[in-house]
């Protein structure tokens, strides 16, 4: 039995409207008129215990909406969810002790106090016994090494340190199913792998369920065998990521190296021109055509050596999030 199931999920909000112009502000005053907008538009899907999977579409897609919904900060319009075998906008006691959400923009740390104070209050919030939060703490603290940290006060802590230890304040209770929205946002490039390491590592050692959004693809690829793509609040794909590039990639990328320059307007009818560095060159050509075109470059330029290969990941999804 899946973990999570999510049936036709619908959200829409009502956005004020005014028409421009002073008159447009005094019959707003008068009689307010609102605009339907469909954050999530019938989405449907299921994931089992244990799974990461990647949830990811552009800004407004429907992603923060859907977590929403999923840990009952948000009542749906319509449709059916399923988490834990509970209803989220019930918000019953023992449904919150089993599930976290962690968002990047948002922080629950006091700032005045040391971060231990907080895990102290989570502790009698989620009634902890001692001996389990002892356990939790220890194996969390070592595992993001913030032992030095957690009694110095959140004010004085780095945005890296801060975001380690708003993990665990989410993580205390040991719940089994975690909403990362943008957990490393705003973090530089080594703290983005310390936390990548750490969200692979719980989700391992604690058989932990967990839907994952974020704008930086290297999260997606490096933590989610599965993802489910969101956009204009509908899915557009729902499985393997290395499943994306079959389905949605119409180009592949041809690079050149050449033993002399030449004129780029030879190149650009093969297909597009994507960098010129030198003698090096990299253009893009429909799938289809991709040996045909090869071979003609090689009995016409003077190529030294020629390499075929899927696009990015992030241009395909560039590309997705494009499309009509």
């Amino acid at each position: 039995m899946p973990i999570i199931s999510v049936q036709n999920l619908r959200k829409t909000f009502q956005v004020p409207y005014k028409e421009p112009g002073v008159a447009g502000a005094l019959k707003s005053l008068i009689h307010r008129k609102y605009l339907e907008k469909p954050a999530v538009d019938g989405v449907s899907f299921t994931i089992e215990e244990g799974e990461l999977v990647g949830f990811i579409g552009p800004n407004g897609a429907g992603k923060t909406t859907t977590l929403k919904c999923l840990s009952g900060l948000l009542f749906p319009t319509s449709g059916e969810i399923d988490v834990l075998g509970f209803r989220p906008f019930d918000r019953k006691k023992t449904f919150l002790q089993q599930i976290s959400l962690v968002m990047g923009q948002k922080n629950q740390l006091w700032w005045d106090l040391p971060a231990m104070e907080t895990f102290l209050l989570n502790k009698e919030i989620y009634q902890i016994t001692e001996k389990q939060f002892q356990r939790v703490l220890q194996s969390l603290v070592e595992i993001l090494q913030v032992a030095d940290v957690v009694q110095i006060p959140v004010r004085n802590l780095s945005l890296g340190q801060r975001m380690k230890c708003e993990l665990i304040a989410a993580l205390i209770h040991q719940p089994k199913v975690i909403f990362l929205d943008e957990p490393t946002i705003g973090l530089d490039v080594v703290m983005q792998q310390n936390l990548r390491t750490f969200i692979k590592e719980y989700n391992h050692q604690f058989n932990a369920t967990l839907i994952l959004t974020s704008h930086y693809m290297e999260d997606v690829k490096e933590l989610c065998e599965r993802v489910i793509v969101i956009n204009n609040g509908k899915i557009v794909f729902d499985g393997r990521l290395d499943d994306i590039v079959k389905k949605f990639s119409t180009d592949k990328k041809i690079t050149l190296l050449l033993s002399k320059s030449v004129d780029l307007n030879i190149l650009q009818s093969y297909g597009q021109i994507k960098s010129s560095e030198g003698n090096k060159v990299t253009i893009m050509v429909p799938s289809a055509n991709s040996r045909q075109i090869a071979a003609e470059l090689l009995a016409k330029l003077p190529v030294v050596d020629v390499n075929i290969e899927e696009p990015e990941i992030e241009e395909i999804i560039r590309q997705m999030f494009t499309r009509k």
